[in-house]
Parts: structure tokens; C-alpha cells; sequence
């Protein structure tokens, strides 16, 4: 008899590797310790038959059997409009970084559909919910960091409810990799935003910590930061 999905990841778990991950998202503790290239690789033999049914049937006890179903999600083939039919039902399985992160780098139909993906992201960057946001800005940070989005997508940014910190650090990690790609509009940004000062200072350190920023811009960032009082 066929084994189960959850049957398979059990049998590819590995107790070393389940502390090393649970230690990294100190928020859940469903984790089995399965390797991203494997659950990669079953994604891929999901998503070659009857993902569909996958899908509608899929459990979502452990960090590993969530992470699957958005790397399936990630890989399979269908038209905009079905695709974002998953997604939105998927968003709401997030809660953590790491099944947010890797969710979002793996929706790439979104090159190919730019716009749409943009507006179905709005609603999701005005959540109240902390993963719904920082699930909107990874999308943001992904897939439109560049000319044509720029200022709307910092407009975005600046606009984010990000009082908790996933969310904070999201936006934060968005700001630096728009400083990277395209710093003469970032830096105008940075000159004159409203941020909170952690989120805004941590943008500047994420800059400055970059190997693809020269030190000269290095300096001119440094000496931007904000002085705080005894905050984190």
C-alpha cells in the first residue's frame, strides 16, 4: 500500500535537524526536522500527478506538511485566476517566517503576471494579521523591486501597519534590497519617510551589512540612523 504524505515526511525526519529548525522559528513546535531539497522533491512528484486533490485533502499538523503544500502550490501549472484561488487559501496556514518566505519565492508565475499578483496583494498589506502583511511585503520584495514599481511599491511600504516585529523586519529587509537595486529613489525614500525608528534603523544596518554597497554609501547610510531611547 502506498505510504501517506504524512507517512513519507515521518520517515524523512531527522532529529538533529528537527532541533536546528525548531531553534531557528522559536514560535511553533510542530516541527519534524525534514529537509527543504526533499519536501522539494516531493513537491515535485505532487504537483506531476493529481495535486488538485492533494490540495483539498492535505493536512496541515506539522511545519513540514504546510511548507509542502506551499512549495506544491509553488510549482504546479494553471491559469492566474486558479492559482490565486490556492494561494489565498494558503495564506492563511502561515504563521511563521519560514513557510512565509519560502511560500512567496516560490509563487514565479507572478513574472508573468505582474499586475493581477500586484492587485491581489493590497488587501494583504492593509491586514491586520501579522503573517498576512509580512506575506504581502516578501511578495513585494520578491517580484517588484524594480523601475516600473518602484515608488508605489515604497509608498506600500511606508503605509504598512508593522507594529509587530515579523512584519517590522520584513519591511526593514524590502527597504535595504530597494536601497541595492535602485538607491537614488531608496535614498530619497530614506530622506524622508515615516517610519518607526527600529524598523527604519534595522533597514539602515541591513544596507550597511551588504557586500553589494559600496563604503562610501556605507558612510552616508551610518550617518542617517536614528538615535532611540533604550529601545530594541
Amino acid at each position: 500500500m502506498e505510504q501517506s504524505i504524512k507517512e513519507q515526511l515521518l520517515g524523512l525526519a531527522e532529529p538533529d535537524f528537527q532541533k536546528f529548525t525548531a531553534a531557528l522559528i522559536p514560535n511553533i513546535d510542530n516541527v519534524l526536522g525534514v529537509r527543504l531539497p526533499l519536501l522539494r522533491k516531493l513537491a515535485k512528484a505532487i504537483a506531476q500527478g493529481d495535486w488538485r486533490t492533494y490540495l483539498a485533502h492535505a493536512e496541515s499538523d506539522y511545519f513540514e506538511e504546510v511548507m509542502l503544500q506551499g512549495m506544491v502550490i509553488g510549482t504546479v501549472k494553471a491559469e492566474i485566476e486558479e492559482m490565486l484561488r490556492y494561494v489565498a487559501a494558503f495564506v492563511p496556514k502561515i504563521n511563521n517566517w519560514s513557510v512565509c518566505d519560502s511560500f512567496c519565492i516560490g509563487l514565479k508565475f507572478t513574472n508573468n503576471h505582474k499586475e493581477a499578483v500586484w492587485d491581489f496583494l493590497q488587501p494583504y498589506l492593509v491586514s491586520e494579521l501579522e503573517y498576512e502583511i509580512r506575506f504581502g511585503v516578501v511578495m513585494l520584495l520578491d517580484f517588484y523591486i524594480e523601475e516600473p514599481y518602484i515608488e508605489r511599491l515604497l509608498s506600500l511600504l511606508d503605509q504598512t501597519k508593522r507594529e509587530t516585529y515579523y512584519v517590522q523586519m520584513a519591511v526593514a529587509w524590502a527597504i535595504s534590497i530597494c536601497y541595492i537595486k535602485l538607491p537614488g529613489p531608496t535614498l530619497a525614500y530614506l530622506e524622508n519617510n515615516s517610519l518607526d525608528d527600529f524598523t527604519y534603523n534595522k533597514a539602515l544596518q541591513k544596507i550597511t551589512e551588504s557586500y553589494r554597497v559600496d563604503q562610501t554609501s556605507k558612510q552616508i547610510i551610518r550617518g542617517m540612523k536614528r538615535k532611540t531611547k533604550g529601545k530594541r
